[in-house]
């Protein structure tokens, strides 16, 4: 079983941060507990030059993913590093921005990202 912070370990670029992430929901579906979540993962701002926001999405999918599967939140999730300082849009249209500030999940909406209601969704 490779923990979250295990997966993160290692990122120097943002395409390794989505591989990595979506290498490791797919194990998470597969075998739900809240081991793989408990130890925080790395920062990774000075890492990707991204102001906050590979930090902030680890903390919203653990959290979320806590909620969905009913598993006590890990205390790193609430760091206030782990909250995006300036609202970030997974869409550049204001239409789309729109439908994203209605269906974004609450875990997401409180750490300032805005994303589809399926974020973490996996075929």
């Amino acid at each position: 079983m490779q923990t979250l912070k295990q997966s993160m370990a290692g990122i120097t670029e943002r395409e390794d941060f989505s591989y990595a992430l979506r290498n490791f929901l797919d194990r998470f579906y597969s075998e739900p507990c809240v081991e793989q979540l408990q130890d925080e993962p790395v920062l990774l701002t000075e890492i990707l030059q991204d102001d906050g926001l590979a930090d902030a999405y680890l903390a919203s999918a653990a959290a979320l993913l806590c909620q969905k599967h009913n598993l006590p939140q890990p205390a790193w999730v609430d760091r206030e590093c782990r909250i995006k300082k300036i609202p970030w849009f997974a869409a550049k249209s204001p239409n789309l921005k729109a439908i994203l500030l209605q269906e974004s999940p609450a875990a997401f909406r409180v750490r300032n990202i805005f994303v589809s209601a399926n974020a973490l969704s996996r075929a």
